[in-house]
């Protein structure tokens, strides 16, 4: 069995963010036969991310500009690893860490279920420093349970372990959220996205600000689904409700604000903290600040006008 890694780096990133992460990735694949692969897209000719890669051994796909940006990345991987020809490829951010068990799990899901594309597990928020990380924290919680609830399953950015033959139909370069591109387009086919025990840990934003620019560029991908309005029409109806309700409801955040009361409660229940509770206000700010970035998206949409896509600070 041929497994590769890849793992997009963006040009923004910083040297230390890139050495944790080879230092993580090594860490999980010292028992398996697996070809890591890092896609580092230069931010000048003085980049000397990719030399420090290679140095610490892993190999390196040097790109020159953004092409596509994480699609196109993961896209240059794919045609790289056709002589190789893994069965299948764990893509990971180079923030996400998980373990050793949680991969096994995601590839004996796939060898179980052949109309399975990808197999992941829950997410988790690792930065917890400040009242937005914690928020998202606490957000992510919650889409974890949605995850074992719905029928449209989709994995933010393709974190997890992917079949190598259907990345090689490519990903769609010009979505702005590819991630939900592909899971669109495998769904309206009849394949499925699986949940498996585990876990995935990444960083969430620590700035309001660069929260709300994230969220305005995954609305505005949200919005480029109603392309494949007809192909999901023939999608598995429950499939289907799920992938509407997510294209619809989430784009009215505000309503869930007088909810707030019981998110008092649930979060006392959960976290058996006082503390907490400064996380009411964080849904406050949170559901107001989606809101804006849902209607700003929406306006850049209909404008025929592209979301930026900002570099995000890290802990």
């Amino acid at each position: 069995m041929r497994i590769a890694v890849v793992v997009p780096v963006a040009p923004f990133e910083t040297e230390k963010t890139l050495r944790e992460s080879i230092e993580h990735v090594k860490s999980l694949i010292h028992d398996l036969d697996c070809k890591v692969i890092y896609v580092i897209d230069k931010d000048s000719e003085n980049d000397l991310k990719a030399k420090i890669a290679r140095e610490m051994g892993v190999e390196v796909l040097e790109r020159n500009g953004r092409r596509g940006k994480r699609a196109g990345a993961i896209n240059d991987a794919v045609k790289y690893l056709m002589d190789f020809k893994p069965e299948y490829v764990l893509i990971l951010d180079v923030d996400s860490r998980t373990d050793e068990k949680t991969i096994l799990n995601c590839i004996s899901a796939l060898q179980k279920v052949e109309k399975a594309y990808i197999a992941s597990s829950r997410r988790f928020i690792c930065n917890t420093s400040t009242l937005v990380s914690e928020t998202l924290e606490a957000e992510y919680r919650f889409i974890n349970f949605l995850l074992r609830k719905s029928s449209f399953k989709q994995f933010n950015g393709l974190i997890g372990v992917v079949r190598f033959d259907f990345l090689t139909e490519g990903l769609r370069e010009d979505a702005i959220a590819e991630d939900a591109d592909f899971a669109t387009r495998m769904h309206a086919r009849g394949y499925r996205a699986l949940l498996v025990e585990g876990n995935f840990f990444e960083q969430a934003p620590i700035s309001w600000i660069d929260f709300y620019r994230q969220r305005k560029r995954w609305y505005f991908g949200g919005l480029q689904l109603w392309r494949y309005r007809k192909e999901m029409s023939k999608a598995d109806k429950r499939v289907r409700f799920s992938w509407y309700l997510a294209l619809t409801v989430t784009y009215f955040p505000m309503i869930a604000i007088p909810l707030l009361p019981l998110a008092t409660i649930i979060l006392i229940y959960y976290y058996k903290k006082i503390s907490k509770l400064k996380v009411v206000l964080g849904f406050l700010i949170y559901s107001i600040l989606l809101q804006f970035s849902a209607i700003s998206a929406l306006i850049k949409f209909i404008r025929k006008k592209e979301v930026e896509w900002n570099a995000m600070r890290r802990n």
